[in-house]
């Protein structure tokens, strides 16, 4: 059997991680009709199926999925040897990809881009906005930006940022027209903003007052997956919203909107950028996290 090229190896773990030939042939460079040639011609030469496709999608069969456990840490450890060179062009070079829910997502469009266009011009930071839950590796990024508690224990978590509390606003018009809730319970006759995540569920409030947790199920007649898009509505008299408290700032600040509940208020999260620790780390992300943490100082 003639041994696959390292170009096809390579495409067959972008195919397979990304299960698209379009996405995949994107990242390549390539058209999709030519990416799906390649992998069946390395099929044939294998001898076996490596992927099932439908008209819709693509993944990996159990042989390809045990090729692609073996080859993504062979060629993670390859660009790593090859990015290890980087500091004798004298210059960082390269690209980066960072998953992140909208709100981290514009606080590093907001202080740590700039700092990396300015000191790092020759890497590309590609910032891809989610607020889904992912496992980054899989999904081929190489770090991603999540609340600390909900960081797999073998990641490597960088502090990004203040902390985070999750908490109660309404507009000034709504609480003088329906009053405001001095307990969680009295929420329940409120009108409140519904949140819905991701995964269609809808997020419970949390709240904590001397020890003592509560978690209401809220909910009302509007409900939106989005918490600026929840932040307007709060400002626009339609209930009261929970939501991140760096959402809410500016028209907190503004007093667009006030906070209610304060005494119930969850103890505050950090987040933190995050990535595997079991591999070396690339000169272009060790040069974004440089930036961060030169930023917390």
């Amino acid at each position: 059997m003639a041994r696959p090229s390292l170009n096809d190896l390579t495409a067959f773990v972008t195919v397979a991680t990304l299960r698209s030939f379009r996405r995949a042939a994107d990242e390549l460079g390539t058209a999709p009709s030519t990416l799906s040639h390649a992998m069946r011609a390395l099929e044939e030469r294998m001898g076996v199926r490596l992927l099932n496709r439908t008209t819709r999608s693509v993944a990996p069969t159990e042989a390809g999925f045990e090729l692609l456990s073996r080859l993504q840490p062979a060629i993670a450890t390859l660009d790593a040897a090859l990015d290890s060179i980087a500091t004798f062009r004298g210059r960082v070079a390269g690209s980066v990809r960072i998953n992140a829910p909208r709100l981290a997502a514009a606080l590093l469009v907001r202080e740590v881009l700039p700092v990396m266009a300015e000191r790092f011009p020759d890497v590309a930071v590609d910032l891809v906005v989610e607020g889904k839950l992912i496992d980054i590796v899989a999904a081929g990024f190489d770090a991603g930006v999540r609340l600390v508690d909900s960081i797999p224990r073998d990641m490597v978590a960088v502090p990004f940022g203040g902390p985070v509390s999750f908490i109660c606003v309404a507009s000034p018009a709504y609480l003088e027209r329906f009053g405001t809730p001095d307990t969680p319970d009295a929420l329940r006759q409120h009108r409140c903003i519904g949140h819905r995540m991701p995964s269609g569920k809808f997020y419970r409030w949390e709240f904590e007052r001397a020890g003592q947790e509560l978690t209401i199920d809220a909910g009302g007649s509007v409900i939106l997956d989005d918490e600026e898009l929840m932040v307007e509505a709060a400002i626009g008299g339609l209930g009261i919203a929970y939501v991140a408290s760096p959402a809410a700032e500016t028209a907190l600040a503004a007093g667009h909107l006030r906070q209610v509940l304060t005494a119930w208020a969850y103890p505050p999260e950090g987040i933190a950028i995050y990535y595997p620790g079991h591999r070396a780390v690339p000169p272009a992300l060790r040069a974004f996290l440089d930036v961060v943490k030169a930023l917390r100082k």
